[in-house]
């Protein structure tokens, strides 16, 4: 088995978790790569590894997994490097929250074990693929999590009208509107009100954030279908987000999201399950009265 160890950040702080993930690597006899950023900030400890910056060095090593060390936003970034290569992802979370990354760092040498012996499944995470009148994002043009359409620069609200397979839906008069995947719905989304959805759940949810018509609510649409967008307001440009990624859009942008052409996948290793997971990082259900 060969694997990625990705991350976009080694402080001094959680160096100790890296160095135990290396150990376990080689004690389980797993080979394994390390990404630029964590080259770059311990040498020292990874200097015989191989080093993967991009995407085509990643095509080329093809590991059979990727081991993320950070938070969610880890995971985001590991999927832009990944793009449709498909390499399944376990997360080992050194954040806050964690609902991707969701494997603690006291349980990073049970985690490897289990690798090891293929004690897991491997879980399909369908994506949101954008499209735009100028290739807006280039390749990168698909989200795990949401795509979000945006105010920028004043505090007037925008108007986001808003189309089915070219039918017209409503106009989103708002803030802004987030367009979730399931696997997204426990991120922005449900910060402004969207509900959980399983990634096991075929749909997208738009979510307006802040909407001045309060009569408008999250709605829930089949990925089988497209979205299209027309965006418009006092300001001459918005903010047009895939994950943690940004592009400057303007009213004449041609905007239309679908079901991505690629999957993300993830590790669940044996013993977890995403009911376990939404139950213990949210406190779902938790009543102290009782």
């Amino acid at each position: 088995m060969k694997v990625l160890v990705f991350s976009k950040k080694c402080r001094e702080d959680n160096k100790s978790y890296f160095v135990q993930l290396f150990n376990d690597l080689a004690k389980e006899k797993i080979e394994y790569a390390v990404y630029e950023d964590i080259y770059k900030s311990i040498p020292e400890i990874v200097d015989q590894a191989t080093v993967i910056s991009e995407h085509q060095e990643l095509k080329d090593y093809a590991p059979d997994v990727i081991i993320t060390l950070g938070g969610d936003g880890t995971i985001l970034s590991a999927t832009a490097l990944i793009m449709d290569l498909e390499i399944p992802i376990l997360g080992i979370n050194l954040g806050r929250l964690g609902f991707l990354a969701n494997i603690e760092q006291e349980r990073i040498s049970q985690a490897v074990k289990l690798l090891s012996e293929e004690s897991y499944v491997i879980h399909d995470r369908f994506m949101i693929g954008l499209i735009t009148d100028n290739q807006l994002f280039g390749k990168k043009n698909f989200a795990l999590n949401d795509f979000t359409l945006v105010k920028r620069d004043n505090s007037s609200m925008i108007v986001i009208h808003t189309y089915i397979d070219d039918e017209f839906l409503v106009s989103y008069w708002a803030d802004g509107l987030i367009a979730s995947t399931p696997t997204g719905s426990t991120a922005y989304s449900l910060s402004c009100g969207g509900p959980i959805m399983f990634p096991s759940s075929d749909n997208f949810i738009l979510t307006p954030v802040a909407p001045h018509n309060l009569n408008v609510r999250p709605a829930v649409i089949s990925s089988n279908h497209k979205i299209t967008f027309k965006i418009e307001g006092r300001s001459d440009t918005y903010l047009c987000t895939l994950d943690n990624r940004h592009e400057i859009i303007t009213a004449d942008h041609s905007i239309e999201i679908k079901k991505n052409d690629f999957v993300s996948k993830f590790i669940t290793l044996t013993g977890d399950s995403y009911m376990r997971t939404i139950r213990n990082k949210l406190n779902w259900g938790l009543d102290k009265r009782n």
